[in-house]
């Protein structure tokens, strides 16, 4: 089976949008508002200085993707590059699409000088941060904090 990864393009809105959704509900048990995360899709799309979608395909058909955006950092001179929405299939997981999807990333952030690649992941989500721990990332000494509006 043959892996590859390219960037997402707007034929691929649908796919992001069910992986978001499947996402949310997988992990933090929320339900999304379909019209609100479309929208927020696209307008990646609309506005690439926002980020990108990279998508991984199996012998061509699509697995998982995720999205990068960007942060400027004054400290640093540089932007850190946010690894978000990450998702694979359930198909699909332990296969590699994840790990693939990172050394693109990681890849591409170097070639642009950025200073990091960051990404959150739910506190409980022991998987997920052992999967990226075995990637070379390590946890921050930052907590984050957060007023929705």
């Amino acid at each position: 089976m043959t892996l590859s990864i390219r960037p997402a393009t707007l034929a691929d809105a649908p796919a992001l949008c069910a992986w978001n959704a499947a996402m949310a509900r997988e992990t933090e048990g929320l339900e999304l508002d379909a019209a609100v995360l479309e929208r927020g899709v696209r307008g990646v799309f609309e506005q690439p200085q926002r980020g990108f979608y990279l998508v991984a395909e199996r012998d061509g058909v699509a697995v998982g993707g995720l999205l990068v955006t960007f942060e400027w950092s004054d400290w640093r001179n540089g932007d850190y590059w946010w690894i978000q929405s990450v998702y694979v299939v359930p198909d699909a997981r332990r296969d590699g699409a994840f790990r693939t999807l990172y050394a693109e990333v990681e890849r591409r952030a170097r070639a642009a000088k950025a200073a990091s690649l960051r990404l959150y992941v739910e506190t409980e989500n022991g998987r997920a941060q052992a999967t990226y721990e075995r990637l070379g990332m390590r946890r921050c000494h930052y907590e984050m904090y957060e007023q929705v509006l």
